[in-house]
Formats: C-alpha cells, sequence, structure tokens
C-alpha cells in the first residue's frame, strides 16, 4: 500500500466553538501504480483532502501514511523538503497557480532548484527536456505564464510536478478550468506519464464519466465524508448510494439526441452545513430514502461486494 489515510480530519476555525468540518474521518487506501478516482460536488472537501494528505495543509486529526511511514501532523521546511522528491500535485487552475513573475525555465526548475543538487546548466537541460514531454518548445522556458493559453498554463504545472519524478501525484481537478478539445489532451499526458513513470494518482474531478475512464477506483465524497468507493466501473455502472445515484442520472450523455430526451432529476433539499456537525447522515435532508435512523445516527461503512463499501443506513 503507497498511500493510506486512517480517519483523517481537516476542521477550520471559524469563530468562537465553531468549526467547520472539511475533511472528517477519512480512510482510503491507494495502491502502488494505481489512479483514486475522487468525486463529489463543489465544497465537499476534496481539494482539501489532497492538500491535508501531502501535507501543504496541517490535519486536525487521523493520520496519513506514506509508503508505510507516518506522515508527520504538520509539515516542517525539512518534511517539505524530504516528502516534495516522492509527493507532489497539480493544482486546479492554471491561471493562479504559477507565479506570474516567474519565467517557465524558474516556474519548471524550481524543485530542482530547492533540491540544490543540480547545477544551473543541469536545470536548464531538464526543463527543457520536460517541457517536450509535456507538448512545449524550449524556447518557452524565457516566456512568462500570461504569454500561454489555459491549456499549455497547465502543461507547464505538469511539468513542474513531474521534473522532480515523484510515486504520488494529487491532481486537482487539472482539467475543470479547460476547453473541452484541450481536456483530453491532458488526461492522454497523465496516462502517458502514469504508465512511463509507473506513477501513482489521486485524480480530483467532478466530471464522472472521466474519472470512470482514467481511474481504476472510484470514491464518492460527500460534505467531508466517503460515502462510496469501489472499482471505478463498479461505482458508475451500479451506483448504491442514493447520493452516488444522483451523481451519475446527472452527468450529461454525450448524445444531444438521448441528452434531450431522458429526465433530470435535480438533487433537491438543503445542504447540511459543515459547521459542528452532529450525528446523522449528511446527505438525509436532500435524500429521497430518508428513514428516522438516518436523521440520528451516522451510517457505518458496509462492504456489499469484495471491494465495493457504502455508507448508508440502507445496507447496514
Amino acid at each position: 500500500m503507497l498511500v493510506r489515510t486512517d480517519k483523517l480530519k481537516k476542521y477550520f476555525e471559524i469563530g468562537p466553538k465553531q468549526q467547520l468540518h472539511a475533511v472528517d474521518g477519512i480512510s482510503l487506501e491507494i495502491e502502488e501504480n494505481e489512479i483514486l478516482g475522487l468525486v463529489g460536488e463543489s465544497g465537499s472537501g476534496k481539494s482539501t483532502l489532497g492538500k491535508t494528505l501531502i501535507g501543504l495543509l496541517p490535519n486536525s486529526g487521523g493520520s496519513a501514511f506514506y509508503n508505510n511511514e507516518l506522515l508527520p501532523q504538520k509539515f516542517s521546511a525539512a518534511d517539505h523538503l524530504k516528502y516534495s522528491r516522492e509527493l507532489q500535485m497539480i493544482f486546479q487552475d492554471p491561471y493562479s497557480s504559477l507565479n506570474p513573475r516567474m519565467t517557465v525555465l524558474d516556474i519548471v526548475g524550481v524543485g530542482l532548484h530547492i533540491q540544490r543538487e543540480h547545477t544551473k546548466k543541469q536545470i536548464k537541460e531538464e526543463v527543457a527536456s520536460w517541457l517536450a514531454q509535456v507538448g512545449l518548445n524550449a524556447d518557452h522556458m524565457s516566456r512568462y505564464p500570461h504569454e500561454f493559453s489555459g491549456g499549455q498554463r497547465q502543461r507547464i504545472g505538469i511539468a513542474r510536478a513531474m521534473i522532480i519524478r515523484p510515486k504520488f501525484v494529487v491532481c486537482d481537478e487539472p482539467i475543470s478550468a479547460l476547453d473541452v478539445s484541450v481536456q483530453a489532451q491532458v488526461i492522454n499526458l497523465l496516462d502517458e506519464l502514469k504508465k512511463s513513470m509507473g506513477l501513482t494518482m489521486l485524480f480530483i474531478a467532478h466530471d464522472l464519466s472521466m474519472v470512470r475512464y482514467v481511474s481504476d477506483r472510484m470514491a464518492v465524497m460527500y460534505l467531508g465524508v466517503l460515502v462510496e468507493s469501489g472499482p471505478a466501473d463498479e461505482v458508475f455502472f451500479n451506483p448504491q448510494h442514493p447520493y452516488t445515484q444522483l451523481l451519475i442520472e446527472s452527468n450529461p450523455e454525450p448524445d444531444p439526441t438521448t441528452e434531450r430526451q431522458r429526465s433530470h432529476i435535480p438533487i433537491k433539499g438543503e445542504i447540511t452545513s459543515p459547521v459542528n456537525v452532529k450525528a446523522g447522515c449528511r446527505f438525509a435532508s436532500r435524500c429521497s430514502k430518508t428513514m428516522d435512523i438516518c436523521m440520528n445516527t451516522t451510517p457505518a461503512i458496509t462492504k456489499i461486494s469484495e471491494k465495493h463499501t457504502v455508507a448508508c443506513h440502507l445496507f447496514s
């Protein structure tokens, strides 16, 4: 097991005796050379989980392990230097994640520069090599981020993460800000790098079809907790949790004629507040299958097949 979390938590203090439960006791496992797709609505805590897992945010409880080694609760500068060789992140927004005052050479080569194990000539050669691998030219090294399109900026972000040759990469919605044609290019690029480098990934996205395409397993997150996980095809074609079922139903069909003809069932009801969360199913206020037990008892994770689990009282 390359990456594992045990009841990992991340709370934010937002006022006197008020805590926002962004990540609330997540336990997951990611095998080496596996892609775990993480899906859920905006605000469900997906990005916060990824950042907490690799130490960009200190955790509020629970544990995270990398290669059977317990990761620090709060990373020091030395911890970041040590684990940055193994753990990297591709950020969601290709516009705000690149320093506008740095050239592409400085942006992509910053990881090698921090390690202080390479000469300036070696860094320049490595940057040129990685720019070529992500479909850019060595001539781009002297340019600044504002001179590139969104797709090109995301490729720069990918090169920055990959140049250190990490083992585990958190891909935080790397295609959400891109045009559809560019999305396919970036996905194919990540797939090529996974195969050539033996990467392990946590792939965070909204598009369930895309997550199913790129992932080996899929996990569904709602308001800080996991509600369902299993093999990507099994979760996509045989969803068990009512929330997952509604997410799948809301996924658009590629054929416009079919899309116009099928019925859409919107998710109704008020979203439960993530502040000072009480016991009970967090999806209960929006679920059509709610029972009395759902309102005051938190559902346990139930195994419904060898690798498929769901947190719902319908299966307890």
